[in-house]
Parts: structure tokens; C-alpha cells; sequence
């Protein structure tokens, strides 16, 4: 494999543990849910779908939490979540 000079690598991404998939769902789910509620959508950088992954399970948690549907749309960048029909 060549390098050109002065180009650094692509960095590469480490896999989560379950552990750390967990506690991201468990930390992101009241950042969301309050953005939610402050403005009726939370949007944010998902480019994995790792990442698609575990904001939709924090969507999920925010839905059962406020007992209301919340629904998600992820673009393979970005990951909008929103209130969805009652």
C-alpha cells in the first residue's frame, strides 16, 4: 500500500461494546428527548450505521420515556429525530 507524503491515513473507527452502545443509548436519550421537547427535532451527524444505530435506539428510549411516537430518518449522514403522528 502506498502512502503519498504528508498524508495521514484515514483514521479507523473502533467497534463499541455492547457495554459501550448501552450506556451511549442511556446518555443520549435525555439529550434528545429535551431538544424534543424544546423544539420538536433533534438532529445530528450519524455516518455510520453504527452511530444510525444507536440514535435510533435513543429515539425508541425517548419514545417509551414520553410515551409518545418518535420516529427517525437517517441519510447516511445525518440522523433526524422527530415527533411522529399520534
Amino acid at each position: 500500500m502506498s502512502q503519498h507524503f504528508g498524508v495521514p491515513p484515514a483514521p479507523r473507527r473502533t467497534p463499541l461494546t455492547a457495554e459501550e452502545k448501552a450506556r451511549g443509548e442511556a446518555a443520549f436519550a435525555p439529550l434528545v428527548a429535551e431538544h424534543l421537547l424544546a423544539g420538536g427535532r433533534f438532529r445530528i451527524t450519524a455516518d455510520t450505521p453504527e452511530m444510525v444505530e444507536l440514535f435510533q435506539n435513543a429515539a425508541r428510549r425517548v419514545s417509551d420515556s414520553l410515551q409518545r411516537p418518535v420516529v427517525s430518518y437517517a441519510n447516511g449522514r445525518d440522523i433526524v429525530i422527530t415527533f411522529g403522528e399520534d
